[in-house]
């Protein structure tokens, strides 16, 4: 287990010298890993930044300002995997159109290998690159062959500058690599995997080699016994089967220390000092998994600049924050229909996906498989 000290980094001064007090605690407490917002009755304000004709997942901001989405392809043959948004809103296929040239109805004809497959997921870090996460399972059904990697764009040339690609002992038949998160040191990334499975991948950027970890654990499984609703009706399939997705939103302190995840399917915040991770030895990792504390089901992750940890709340539409003891709503709106990923702007604004996720024909018998989603940013008051 983690000792309380190891949070420390990442809070405020004064949030530090509290958790300071308690470092003598048991381990197995709810970490206090995050200084208690000021305002907890709502900060924020939401503005519609754009609509898109297709199911957005992912969004990116990079420290220049420029906003990135991803559209994976779940229901649909999706036009565009992965877009920059321009000042007038329109779409660009982001780096080129080839990259975004895959269509199911044509997998035979084109290779896997260097086109976007199904994209879940974009993050831009601070060193000017633009990373996407291609799971490479359409529908999240069937794993393509040579599909599943990590790609790394240059923001200045608006060119692939690597491709870390994940073999079938990471991306195997059932698993969905989900989120993920960079760490400042330039070397390391960490990636969920929601699908069969259930782990976090540890990337080493350096040697593009990928280590699956805590995979089996019960911090990265579906949590027995919760189910999800969405405004008081519960998420199933046609058929009456419940979701279950393992760990799926992922965050990182702003010093890389320490790791945040949970599962889908489950209302507990997990964490662990990174370092574990990337330690060869598996089961250090797992004794020194730190249940944080009960939050609420969430899809999305986010570590904000100023030590914050938010968590997209599909079932009530709201963005919450964790205090450090649990999730308290920031703000709260019908139009955040299934809030899916965040990013946060140099400004401090959050953007965050509306994905409709509990719309879908998955979930709702003769519903549309083209949805309709929006971008939202979330405006300080």
């Amino acid at each position: 287990m983690l000792a309380a000290g190891l949070t420390l980094a990442m809070l405020g001064t004064g949030a530090a010298r509290r958790v300071a007090a308690q470092s003598q605690a048991p381990a197995q407490a709810p970490a206090q890993a995050m200084a208690p917002l000021a305002s907890q009755t709502g900060p924020f304000r939401l503005q519609e930044a754009n609509r898109f004709d297709h199911q957005a997942t992912g969004v990116a901001v990079s420290p220049e300002g420029r906003i990135f989405v991803n559209f994976p392809r779940w229901t649909e043959d999706a036009p565009v995997s992965v877009a920059e948004i321009g000042k007038d809103g329109a779409l660009k296929p982001y780096p080129d159109e080839k990259w975004n040239a895959w269509r199911n109805t044509a997998a035979s004809k084109l290779s896997a290998r260097d086109h976007f497959v199904c994209v879940q997921s974009v993050v831009a870090d601070r060193r000017g690159n633009l990373w996407v996460l291609d799971p490479a399972a359409p529908g999240m059904d069937k794993v393509v062959s040579d599909g599943p990697k990590l790609v790394r764009i240059d923001l200045a040339s608006n060119k692939v500058a690597q491709v870390i690609r994940f073999g079938e002992d990471v991306a195997l038949q059932g698993s969905y690599l989900n989120d993920v998160r960079l760490h400042p040191d330039g070397d390391t990334a960490f990636v969920t995997d929601s699908g069969a499975r259930g782990s976090i991948v540890v990337v080493d950027l350096q040697k593009g080699r990928a280590m699956p970890r805590l995979d089996g654990h019960p911090s990265t499984q579906p949590e027995k016994g919760v189910e999800i609703s969405v405004n008081g009706e519960k998420l199933q399939r046609p058929d009456g089967r419940p979701l279950q997705a393992a760990s799926d939103g992922i965050a990182l302190s702003e010093d890389g220390r320490t790791l945040f995840w949970q599962a889908l399917t489950g209302r507990t915040l997990y964490s662990i000092d990174s370092a574990a991770l990337m330690s060869d030895n598996q089961d250090d990792g797992a004794r020194k998994v730190v249940k944080v504390g009960t939050s609420c089901v969430a899809d999305g992750l986010l570590m904000s600049r100023d030590g914050q940890l938010y968590l997209t709340s599909p079932e009530d539409s709201s963005i919450k924050v964790w205090t450090g003891e649990r999730a308290e709503p920031v703000i709260a709106d019908r139009r955040l229909s299934w809030p899916d990923s965040m990013a946060e702007a140099s400004d401090g604004t959050i953007y965050v996906t509306a994905s409709h996720l509990h719309e879908m024909p998955w979930f709702r018998h003769g519903a549309p498989t083209v949805l309709p989603t929006q971008l939202f940013r979330l405006v300080r008051s």
